[in-house]
Parts: structure tokens; C-alpha cells; sequence
């Protein structure tokens, strides 16, 4: 693995602990070369314009695992939700400084403009009015180091497909998440795991934070949670990398999830699956990273742990970020990773059709005959032991 002198420690450390073949968030090019052009997620593909809220929520009963002194634990939670109409002005994909720092983790803050990537268009409105009517609840959880907005395509699609979807970020976890007064903590994480804790550290961690966002989201007192359009029986979560972990985490401990997905994570918890019995889990990946033949992955040992419905898929040319919105906006800048053959374009299609037709599936009853094997129009796409 390449590691440029501009690149971070704690983009090294993200990297490593998601087994990621290649590091860099685009591929690298000099200041020069880079244009500004107006950014665009992928548009979705359900029938319902797309809401967003954004709560500030703080679990007074915990200390934070990486400040102790802080007053609780402080979660960022951008909802996506089902509107009835798609009025609203724009939600901004992610504040100025929010940008300026994952692009400084990247080695990229003199090459692309802040303002660039903050002002990617998204498609959800804020203070649109919620459809009518009980939808599941999804929750996702970003990769190490990495802040919530890098799923914001995945979850404006779920959205729109008729899912309630909740992207957490989690306090000293993010190079850049901003809270209320401007504040951006650092990754007081990114410095210790692998110094004086694990990554299971982390997977537990946000296992607690994700049943609390449950908590918060399904209780009609709760201010600003659209507690009334989400139905409690159908909730699920997906996380990418280290979120990817933590999705099973939160299964594992939390009853009220019914089903899970993981996003080219490892899983770093021991046994970890083993206590998720009947309810479905599906692991999408990279192929040289969780394919069959890499040893190192924890993969089949926990996927042979699973007894309900499963399934293990990998994606031939994918990269570790292949999952997120990364390597899409990165094509819009003209900066592709070399490393990685498939496109940001295929990847996100890839990402979006896997992931929808399972929660489609087990979250709201709709048949899914792409689930059942390989096809001729997703050819990148292995199945593993069935």
C-alpha cells in the first residue's frame, strides 16, 4: 500500500482498519489540474421526494469513550424521510468546515476548494412535509475517521424508495463533524485506536449509540424526531467499514433490529454473528479484499455463523470507498483513484440497487429476485456460499 507524504495518520489508520486495498479519497493530481465544477449526488430512484432533519442528540446516561469529562454522548443524526411533497429549499450536503477538514485529512485542501464540495447538490429538502402513512427505519453508520455525509446518496435513496434513514455520526470519531456553535471535535479516536484500545472498542461503542438513536427516533416526546411516520417493528441498519461492524454490533445487542448489512468491513468483535440468530444480515465488499480467497478477512468465519437468511457478495474492481459517495463526486472532479478499476458511477449503482433490494426486502415484503444470484446486469457481482 502507497501512502503519500501529504496523506494523514488518520487516513492511514482508516484505511487499515477497514483492510482497504488503496488510501487516497481521489486519486492524486496537482492543485493545477483541479477545476471547480458544481457537484451533484446521484439522483434517486424511488417515487417520494426526500425530507431531511438534522438532531443534535446527547445520551446524558453515558460518559463519551474518548473524552470522559464531555457532558454525555453527543451524536450528529441527519433523517432522510418519505415527504408528501418536495417543496423546501435545498439541504446543504455538508458545512464549509466540515469540508475543509476531510479534505485536509486527504491531502487534498489545496487542490479542491471547501466550498465545492460543501456545495454539492443533494436532492432532499428541508421542511417538507412527511408522507402519510408508517415506513421502516434504517440506520447507517460511516466508516472510521469518515463523517456521516459520505452516505448521504445511500440514504436520500432509501428514502425515496419509502424508508425513514437515519446517518449517525459519532463524537471524536470524524475528522470533520460540526455541532451546534461550530464546534468540530477532533478525532480524538483516529489517535488512539491501535495505540491503547482496539477497534472493537469502537464497534461497541457505536452499537450503544445506534440502540440510543432507536431510542430517540421511535419516542413520540422526542423533539424534532419524526417518531409518528416510523414503524418500531420494521427497523434495520447498514454501516460501511468499521459501520459495517457495527451494524452487527447493534443486532447482536439490540433485538428491535431486524435485519443488517455490512459495507466492505471487517468485524473485529470475536464471535462476531453468533448472536444475531434467524435475522438476515447480507456483507457486500471488495473482491480482493473479502473474497473467499483472502484468509486474512474474517469473513466466512463470521458469515458461517449466521443461520438465518444470508448472503456474501463481492464486487469485482471495487476499492474500499467504492460504497460511498466518494468516488462518485471524485469522477465530477476529474480525480479518479488509479487504484481502483470500477467506476464511481457503477459502484454507486451497484451499492444502491444490493442495498435497496435487501431492506426492500426484509424491511417492507417487496420480492427481490436480484438477491437470488448472480446476473447478467450486474456482472461485477460474485456470490459466495449459499
Amino acid at each position: 500500500m502507497t501512502i503519500s507524504s501529504s496523506t494523514s495518520r488518520r487516513t492511514v489508520l482508516a484505511a487499515l482498519l477497514a483492510g482497504a486495498v488503496s488510501v487516497p479519497l481521489v486519486g492524486a493530481a496537482p492543485a493545477s489540474s483541479v477545476s471547480a465544477p458544481a457537484l451533484e449526488l446521484p439522483r434517486p430512484s424511488g417515487p417520494h421526494p426526500v425530507g431531511r432533519r438534522t438532531l443534535h442528540l446527547v445520551d446524558r446516561q453515558r460518559r463519551d469513550p474518548w473524552v470522559p469529562t464531555a457532558r454525555g454522548r453527543e451524536l450528529m443524526v441527519s433523517v432522510f424521510y418519505p415527504g408528501r411533497s418536495s417543496g423546501g429549499a435545498p439541504a446543504a450536503y455538508m458545512t464549509e468546515s466540515e469540508a475543509q477538514r476531510l479534505l485536509e485529512a486527504k491531502g487534498l485542501a489545496e487542490a479542491v476548494p471547501a466550498e465545492t464540495v460543501a456545495g454539492t447538490r443533494t436532492h432532499a429538502r428541508l421542511a417538507t412535509p412527511t408522507a402519510r402513512g408508517r415506513f421502516p427505519l434504517v440506520l447507517l453508520s460511516p466508516g472510521f475517521s469518515m463523517p456521516r455525509t459520505t452516505l448521504t446518496a445511500l440514504a436520500e435513496d432509501l428514502a425515496a424508495r419509502g424508508h425513514v434513514v437515519a446517518a449517525v455520526d459519532h463524537a471524536y470519531e470524524s475528522v470533520g463533524t460540526e455541532f451546534p456553535g461550530g464546534r468540530v471535535p477532533p478525532c480524538v479516536a483516529c489517535d488512539r485506536v491501535g495505540a491503547d484500545v482496539d477497534e472493537a472498542t469502537v464497534v461497541r461503542g457505536r452499537a450503544a449509540d445506534l440502540s440510543f438513536v432507536i431510542d430517540e427516533l421511535t419516542d413520540r416526546r422526542s423533539t424534532g424526531a419524526p417518531a409518528h411516520m416510523i414503524d418500531a417493528r420494521r427497523i434495520g441498519i447498514a454501516g460501511h467499514s468499521i459501520g459495517g461492524a457495527a451494524a452487527m454490533a447493534t443486532m447482536a445487542a439490540d433485538r428491535r433490529v431486524r435485519a443488517g448489512v455490512n459495507l466492505d468491513g471487517g468485524f473485529f468483535v470475536p464471535d462476531a454473528g453468533h448472536r444475531i440468530g434467524r435475522r438476515p444480515f447480507m456483507m457486500v465488499g471488495a473482491e480482493a479484499v473479502h473474497g473467499p480467497g483472502n484468509t486474512a478477512s474474517d469473513w466466512a468465519a463470521t458469515y458461517d455463523r449466521l443461520h438465518g437468511w444470508k448472503r456474501w457478495l463481492t464486487v469485482a474492481g471495487a476499492g474500499h470507498f467504492s460504497f460511498t459517495d466518494i468516488p462518485w463526486l471524485a469522477e465530477q472532479l476529474e480525480l479518479p483513484d488509479p487504484e481502483v478499476p470500477l467506476s464511481g458511477e457503477r459502484g454507486w449503482y451497484i451499492t444502491r440497487d444490493y442495498v435497496g433490494a435487501f431492506f426492500d426486502l426484509h424491511l417492507r415484503g417487496i420480492a427481490q429476485p436480484l438477491l437470488h444470484g448472480p446476473t447478467s446486469s450486474h456482472p461485477e457481482v460474485g456470490f459466495h456460499r449459499p
